[in-house]
């Protein structure tokens, strides 16, 4: 058990910049997720606190170390790759024991950590077959039960279920959320997919172009994230953006877009009152659009007319998307399954402005700063 120190780390691969001065401090014992879009560094960050990949600047540390010119084997590290890595020839059992035994551990000792480690992944029965008799699922408990019984201080994960089905998935990451409090170790867990980085992580750091976005809660990212590419990447269906103007109109704000006006909220004014004349992104997420037959109590809602462009019927909710007219582009609102309209209507729709992210992209043309 051990904590992770990243201290301005850069990595490039000759001119391509695929970590950017990242640092962040990862406490003993916590789940830090590793989250972004492909190319965003993440894998490549992992892989030089794993020893695979030189730093070209900055420091390392597990448990309070600098582990830069330390040779991976000497890093107390498991590894669980996408791809398994399992040796074809070899049983369930050796391909668990392989690197104890390289360590001379003792026969007695090897068998009991591999016994134990198949015990806690439910993979008893499995030990005498060769992986190509053993299922996606049962491939991956192996590659997790050989990361088990070295016993690290750092787990590390590259996205270790991007090969399982989307049933498998949601099994697997349960069972490696139980392993993490069972086990009460350092995790840290690469993946692209933000549904994994929401039910898995204590913690979640964002990378985008090797530059970390954000680290923090999975809720605090989801309610307060700093940024444009926070807020659209975090959340599924993703946030809503509009370009849009505060204009202030006697004692009140109001955000007018193309196409609707809402106005903010009388608790809100102060926060966003200096914006007032100025360029804004308007954000809000699908689930805070509502249909107005059925408002969630104690809100503020601000009714506004749209066009049903598409419907998606998911059982438990609907996805609309909706354009206030013709020309505008199209949002998404994720309504109640009682809601019943058709392609073509005219529709009332209601913003929950308590919930309401504003951005203000003087700060950053390119991914602007949320107003708080």
């Amino acid at each position: 058990m051990a904590n992770v120190i990243f201290d301005h780390v850069v990595k490039k691969f000759n001119d391509v910049v695929a970590v950017n001065d990242l640092s962040f401090v990862l406490d003993d014992k916590e789940f830090l997720v590793l989250v972004g879009p492909s190319g965003c560094g993440k894998t490549t960050a992992l892989r030089c606190l794993a020893g695979l990949e030189e730093v070209t600047s900055g420091e390392i540390k597990i448990d309070g170390k600098v582990v830069n010119d330390v040779p991976p084997k000497d890093r107390d590290i498991a590894m669980v790759f996408q791809s398994y890595a399992l040796y074809p020839h070899m049983t369930v059992f050796d391909n668990m024991a392989f690197g104890l035994k390289l360590r001379k551990v003792p026969k007695d000792e090897i068998k009991r950590k591999v016994d134990e480690a198949a015990k806690v992944l439910n993979i008893e029965t499995l030990l005498k077959r060769k992986p190509k008799e053993l299922s996606g699922g049962q491939r991956q408990r192996v590659a997790v039960g050989r990361a088990i019984v070295r016993e690290p201080k750092v787990f590390l994960f590259d996205e270790p279920l991007s090969n399982l089905d989307a049933k498998l998935r949601v099994q697997m990451r349960t069972e490696i959320t139980k392993l993490h409090q069972r086990l009460q170790t350092t995790f840290i867990y690469v993946t692209h997919d933000q549904m994994e980085a929401m039910t898995m992580g204590t913690r979640i750091a964002v990378l985008n172009y090797g530059v970390l976005q954000q680290i923090d809660t999975p809720q605090i990212l989801y309610d307060k994230p700093n940024n444009l590419f926070v807020a659209g990447f975090i959340g599924s269906p993703a946030m809503n953006f509009f370009n849009a103007k505060i204009e202030k109109q006697d004692s009140k704000l109001i955000v007018k877009a193309d196409g609707f006006e809402v106005e903010i909220p009388k608790d809100k004014i102060k926060t966003y009152e200096h914006l007032a004349g100025k360029k804004i992104i308007f954000g809000i997420r699908p689930e805070d659009i509502h249909n107005p037959e059925y408002l969630p109590a104690a809100i503020k809602p601000a009714i506004i007319k749209s066009i049903v462009d598409v419907t998606e019927l998911m059982g438990n909710e609907i996805f609309l998307h909706l354009k206030p007219t013709e020309k505008d582009p199209v949002y998404v609102a994720r309504v109640d399954p009682r809601t019943r309209v058709h392609v073509g209507d005219v529709i009332q729709v209601a913003f929950n402005m308590d919930n309401i992210h504003i951005f203000d992209p003087s700060k950053n043309a390119d991914n602007p700063v949320a107003v708080r």
